[in-house]
């Protein structure tokens, strides 16, 4: 292994864009009926390349494509008394753009000759699209490959945390480029592997700046600052991210101090740096040197408001994180999600509640945060009226499913004391987490639900759970269930069955 990273050199690459997964093959469709052959057999390339209506044709097809209409683009296609290579590769870059993944594969297999471009560009929709397998099968029956088909199968394959196999496919070809080492590398310290990061970063012919920002961040996110600040002394390039991801590391572990020496020396400093800095004076309940450095800013952006209002509210002065929000030139959800959370912190529940509807008002959408705020103070209230309210929207905005406002919903109920709806809350959850068992379990053990409370119990060790210190206190809650589940064990819910 080690005599292939020194044998590794560097060669030009072309890097493939940025990877989306959030794509539902099941939107595709067989349309290879509807292609229909063209009425002529193509003639060479270059009487193609000046034929005006072909010209035409591609143009419109790429207008089309651009604005989201395949079926208009189809229709064009379909219309062309000839087609060239470069009006196939056209339509299937489109269908790969709209996140048509069927139809461009429908439209590929029907393709009378492919080049590289055709490969790549089916490659890289499953790429986009995060699958995995189909990206291995193009790969592998591609008659040639360029540095586009390699870093594109290898970028899948780390996205997607399958890191041994692009491990393998990493030490199976030497002519990589700094851009795929710190693709494989980063991958490694996404996922903690710090030392298997290392390897790769130790044995890189080449490094960038990239690669520095890489590790350090990763040593800095796993609180090793003595590895982190030595790579960061030691390298050769500093841009602001090494710098602030310096910054950051310190302000994470409570060192304050040094973030601020760090900060200090920073040559160029821009607004994410002053925010990680404000943002660690306001950890440590240092409202006034966040404000002073606050108004030191040459220039703000909405982030560095928000930081602040936040502040005040976990500070409990919620006037002047009231006074900030309304000198704001420019709020955005995270804002008004801020200024709620203030508010119902500090204990002014109504007032949580008439930001919620002046929100709704002033015609921003309500995203998640904004929801479980309004939820907690729904909770802290204890009004099941106001908070039935506040799910009727969650379920019109599609946000009831989600773990994060469902555990919301969930520990909403659970206080109003509406048991059975809590639970039917956390039925929906599609992917529960720690918290939503640990929150079911705790309204059944407080409202005196023991039987329910231990088949929770039970189902979440199941599930693959492991009981933390928040499940055992409400294990110690058990015990004054038990007196109110009879021999028979006829205390129940309506509609309670075990979890699955």
């Amino acid at each position: 292994m080690r005599s292939f990273w020194r044998k590794s050199h560097n060669h030009t690459l072309q890097h493939l864009n940025t990877i989306c997964r959030n794509y539902n093959l099941r939107h595709s469709h067989d349309f290879s009926s509807q292609v229909q052959p063209a009425s002529q057999t193509a003639p060479k390339p270059q009487i193609l390349d000046t034929d005006p209506h072909i010209v035409k044709c591609t143009n419109s097809i790429s207008t089309h494509m651009r604005n989201g209409y395949c079926h208009l683009a189809l229709r064009v296609f379909n219309a062309m008394p000839y087609r060239n290579l470069f009006s196939w590769n056209l339509m299937i870059t489109g269908y790969v753009k709209n996140r048509r993944l069927g139809d461009a594969r429908n439209l590929f297999d029907l393709m009378p000759q492919r080049d590289i471009v055709s490969w790549n560009t089916m490659l890289s929709g499953y790429v986009r699209s995060g699958c995995v397998d189909e990206a291995k099968l193009v790969f592998d029956r591609m008659p040639y490959k360029d540095s586009i088909s390699w870093n594109g199968l290898l970028a899948v394959y780390v996205q997607n945390g399958r890191l041994e196999e692009a491990r393998r496919l990493f030490e199976s070809k030497r002519d990589w480029e700094v851009t795929s080492w710190n693709c494989l590398m980063g991958g490694y310290v996404k996922r903690k592997m710090l030392d298997d990061a290392r390897q790769i970063f130790d044995y890189m012919p080449v490094r960038d700046v990239i690669s520095w920002n890489t590790m350090i961040s990763g040593y800095a996110r796993d609180g090793d600052l003595l590895q982190a600040r030595r790579l960061f002394e030691e390298s050769p390039v500093r841009d602001v991210f090494t710098w602030t991801a310096m910054v950051y590391a310190y302000v994470q572990n409570g060192m304050l101090d040094e973030a601020i020496r760090i900060f200090d020396e920073m040559p160029g400093k821009r607004e994410m740096t002053y925010n990680v800095m404000i943002a660690g004076y306001v950890q440590c309940k240092k409202m006034d040197m966040a404000r002073e450095l606050f108004e030191a800013m040459p220039c703000r952006n909405v982030g560095s408001w928000n930081i602040m209002i936040s502040g005040y509210g976990q500070n409990g002065d919620i006037a002047q994180a009231r006074k900030l929000f309304d000198m704001m030139p420019q709020c955005d959800c995270v804002s008004w999600a801020a200024i709620i959370a203030g508010y119902a912190q500090t204990g002014y529940y109504e007032e949580a509640m008439d930001m919620l509807v002046e929100m709704k008002r002033d015609g921003k959408s309500l995203n998640r945060s904004t929801f479980c705020c309004a939820l907690s103070t729904c909770a802290d209230m204890a009004s099941l009226v106001l908070g039935k309210q506040v799910h009727g929207q969650v379920v019109k905005t599609g946000h009831d499913n989600g773990c994060l406002v469902g555990n919301a919903l969930l520990e909403m109920y659970c206080k109003c004391g509406s048991i059975g709806e809590a639970y039917d809350v956390f039925e929906r959850i599609q992917k529960k987490d720690i918290i939503s068992w640990n929150s079911m379990l705790a309204g059944y053990a407080r409202h005196g639900f023991g039987r329910q409370a231990l088949l929770v119990f039970d189902s979440m060790k199941i599930a693959g759970f492991k009981p933390d210190e928040i499940t055992m206190f409400s294990d110690l809650i058990f015990p004054g269930c038990y007196g109110q589940i009879s021999s028979s064990g006829k205390q129940e819910i309506p509609g309670f069955h075990l979890v699955s």
